[in-house]
């Protein structure tokens, strides 16, 4: 089907859907209940990027920008930019270990609720099997479709199937090699590289201001029709659970385009019989349309709407790199309980190395979350949050790109959510006693109290006073979160 028989198809299923592309349709959308459920999903950023393993995951980009340290690098290690490009890393990215069986195995036993692939980043190579980029992981590379056999191991081991496209960023992203002689001008690799649009706004680092601003310059028609097609495209053939955007998606020239997405991939989740979300950046969607996403971040208090994090095991890169340095498991754990006790889901990301293996450090905390779900899971999955997600000094700091130092929780530091009568309280650093303030005795939450339990342990002694309920911790071991299950009457 080529892009105009598409656009039209597009037009057809809107027509005749429940979903009609503008807000106030789209906002009869509701977050499914599964996903409010699972609480912990996977992101998944490999791709040709892992070969040079330098930097971070835009590599593709600043490879052709003198101003960073990739540029030397790259000139260094594999020459100068018009004999050595980007496209040049493909035959070398062959990923000749990788097991789509073992990684779903690996984050079934972490936990993990959904797997959420990058069938295609800002670099432009799909990591699926498309009619429409020739430039893809069935055809070059490990010539392997690598969404398609994650998606099929999904099924099998009965996890939840999602993908994520930054196709929107291609646009401008490797425009940086306009500026001098580099393989970005041949007009054969066009079709890769993109439009690869230069222009001030889109200069080196200064792409990050001005993508920011809603109202500044934005995508042709041309090129958003053509963002369309290929994403409905991936929807279609693929049929993700949750659709993942990055942040671009936001500029204005995007919303007529973004209706018209979402209202196709409503509508034909409702044929499927599947219920979908869009996660989203900014202000890309209005509240209730799709499902708000804070990116290594995360909110100071209860959202009234769902929301999401997605952040990485990697601090330095999304994507693997030779020297990237990693988050431990108690940060990991300890950001999930905060953001569930705010109304929200992580999806917490693992960058494979070109074979397609996963490195020790992502395997250990991947390890250490799922030994931690067995034992506390019943506290996560499933949960709403409380009437306060909780008590003590410590909070995250609101905004994106804020996780990267671990929070200094104390064991005086709590975390609620709630579940069928069960108030889950969460000391964030386990003690030998759990001082619990906000449920003393005639306080503000003065319901009766008919037992405490210890996950994984049993019942604990407790006593409450008119300073605090006290908690036996004495079971406690080690120092990731504890979670009390307090039945309330």
């Amino acid at each position: 089907m080529d892009k105009m028989e598409y656009l039209k198809t597009i037009d057809e299923v809107i027509a005749r859907g429940r979903y009609k592309d503008d807000w106030t349709s789209l906002c009869n959308h509701r977050t499914p209940a599964w996903y409010m459920d699972a609480k912990v999903g996977v992101f998944i950023h490999w791709g040709v990027f892992s070969v040079p393993a330098f930097g971070n995951e835009w590599y593709s980009r600043h490879m052709y920008d003198p101003a960073h340290e990739e540029f030397r690098h790259h000139r260094e290690i594999f020459g100068n930019q018009k004999d050595f490009g980007y496209k040049d890393f493909i035959p070398l990215f062959k990923g000749e270990r990788f097991s789509a069986e073992e990684w779903v195995t690996m984050f079934k036993e972490a936990g993990i609720r959904y797997v959420m692939p990058v069938a295609e980043h800002h670099d432009g190579f799909a990591m699926y099997r498309t009619g429409m980029n020739r430039w893809n992981a069935a055809e070059m590379g490990p010539k392997r479709d690598v969404v398609g056999e994650i998606r099929d191991e999904c099924l099998r081991q009965e996890l939840v199937f999602c993908a994520s496209t930054h196709r929107a960023e291609h646009y401008f992203f490797m425009n940086m090699g306009r500026t001098f002689p580099s393989d970005v001008q041949d007009e054969r690799y066009r079709d890769f590289y993109g439009p690869a649009v230069y222009r001030k706004e889109f200069h080196s680092d200064d792409v990050h201001k001005y993508t920011a601003d809603t109202f500044t310059v934005g995508p042709t028609d041309e090129w958003m029709e053509d963002w369309l097609v290929r994403t409905c495209e991936l929807i279609d053939n693929y049929r993700p659970s949750v659709l993942y955007f990055d942040w671009w998606v936001h500029n204005h020239a995007f919303k007529p385009y973004l209706r018209k997405l979402a209202a196709y991939y409503y509508d034909r989740a409702e044929e499927w019989g599947t219920e979908v979300t869009i996660t989203y950046k900014h202000e890309a969607f209005p509240p209730g349309s799709a499902t708000f996403d804070v990116e290594r971040g995360a909110l100071t208090g209860i959202s009234p709407e769902y929301w999401q994090t997605d952040t990485a095991i990697g601090k330095n890169s999304w994507g693997y790199t030779t020297d990237n340095e990693y988050k431990n498991a108690r940060q990991v754990i300890c950001d999930l309980v905060d953001i569930v006790s705010k109304n929200g889901n992580l999806v917490i990301n693992v960058g494979p190395r070109p074979d397609g293996t996963i490195t020790d450090q992502e395997k250990g905390v991947l390890r250490t979350l799922g030994e931690w779900l067995r034992r506390n899971g019943e506290g996560i999955y499933g949960t709403t949050y409380w009437r306060q997600f909780g008590e003590g000094e410590v909070n995250a700091v609101e905004g994106f790109f804020m996780d990267g130092d671990e929070k200094q929780f104390t064991s005086e530091d709590f975390r609620f959510t709630y579940k069928k009568g069960y108030l889950y309280v969460f000391q964030m650093r386990p003690s030998r006693t759990a001082m619990v303030k906000t449920l003393r005795q005639k306080g503000i939450h003065d319901f009766l109290i008919e037992k405490v339990e210890m996950l994984g342990f049993g019942e604990v002694p407790y006593r409450r006073t008119s300073e605090a309920l006290e908690i036996d911790g004495t079971a406690a071991e080690g120092d990731l979160p504890v979670c009390y299950r307090v039945s309330i009457g």
